[in-house]
């Protein structure tokens, strides 16, 4: 169940790098929401995705013990 967990939350770790570092998917001018352009607003997107995948990928790997 541990190797499971592992590899789900290097995938949540994984999926935002990946979304973030591949340009030329998102280097483009439309469709626009309220009239900011796609590149950024898809960026900016990514900034609560990015804390929710790190929150999966801590609560995955369970909590540090207590020393």
């Amino acid at each position: 169940m541990a190797r499971i967990a592992r590899t789900t939350a290097a995938v949540c770790l994984l999926v935002p790098v990946v979304a973030l570092l591949w340009v030329p998917w998102y280097a483009q001018d439309r469709p626009r929401l309220a009239g900011v352009p796609f590149f950024y607003w898809y960026q900016l997107a990514w900034v609560p995705a990015c804390s929710v995948a790190l929150l999966a990928a801590y609560l995955l790997t369970g909590r540090p013990p207590k020393p």
